[in-house]
């Protein structure tokens, strides 16, 4: 594997794991605002 496949490799994972974040932050943010809960369950 050369080293220019390595990088795009890395460069694909952060990517994912950036986009999964964003959006499980921009859940927590507006399940904060309007009051749900972060799962969609109930916690009682």
């Amino acid at each position: 594997m050369t080293e220019k496949r390595k990088q795009v490799i890395k460069f694909i994972i952060i990517a994912v794991v950036a986009f999964v974040l964003g959006r499980l932050a921009l859940r927590f943010g507006l399940n904060l605002l309007l009051g749900g809960t972060m799962f969609g369950g109930d916690f009682l």
